[in-house]
């Protein structure tokens, strides 16, 4: 994910409704250069965690799956004209802000979650278990040749794609769940999932290079 510096207090310079969280404002935190929040996984899921935390593990990331999913749910691009550059999303909170910034993708992706009721598997992300999941659509997965890295549709509020956790996309290659029908130095053509055989549709790809928003729209989420 990335890394997460906090809120931005808009009471006066009293941090009131994040007190019990994060305990400073960020008119105190100079350090801080305007936010507070930092959000940490690339290729390797880390989580979630406040931007001045040394060691970013699993014991030192937000593991509370009430506050993740608050938190991803109201993701969205930062367009507020404050730290838009070092912090390119944020995730309102009443009248505070908490801005973020992540290595590659504000969304990963990092469970595959069996269908309950409904057909379809579950995409699960940022740590959220079944409050925090996407339909997984397969024929939408894509390669990107310039990273090596795999990504999946996402929410549209939070940009539209998520980067899926590293371990996650080895377990589907070294399984042989894909084709490179392009040669071994190509993207993947098609995707082996469920006795089917999808064509990979590459449809993220002009997003993916920061060209026109194409939307990728997510299969409906029954049940």
């Amino acid at each position: 994910m990335g890394v997460y510096r906090g809120c931005e207090c808009l009471y006066g310079g009293v941090c009131r409704g994040c007190e019990c969280l994060w305990g400073r404002s960020i008119g105190a935190m100079s350090a801080y250069r305007g936010a507070w929040v930092s959000i940490g996984a690339v290729s390797a899921y880390r989580g979630l965690f406040l931007d001045d935390t040394k060691v970013k593990n699993f014991i030192t990331c937000f593991k509370d799956v009430a506050f993740l999913a608050f938190f991803f749910k109201r993701l969205e691009p930062n367009r507020s004209g404050r730290y838009e550059a070092e912090f390119p999303f944020l995730s309102p909170c009443g009248g505070e802000r908490n801005f973020l910034r992540c290595e590659d993708r504000p969304i990963v992706f990092t469970h595959l979650l069996p269908p309950p009721d409904p057909p379809s598997w579950l995409l699960s992300y940022c740590g959220g278990g079944h409050r925090l999941a996407v339909p997984f659509q397969p024929q939408s997965l894509v390669m990107l040749p310039e990273n090596g890295r795999l990504y999946h549709p996402a929410p549209a509020k939070s940009g539209g794609v998520g980067l899926v956790r590293s371990a996650l996309a080895l377990e589907w290659s070294s399984g042989g769940a894909f084709e490179f029908g392009g040669g071994p130095t190509q993207p993947p053509t098609h995707f082996l999932w469920g006795g089917q055989r999808y064509r990979l549709t590459e449809e993220l790809l002009p997003l993916l290079r920061g060209g026109e928003e194409v939307a990728v729209p997510l299969a409906p989420r029954q049940g």
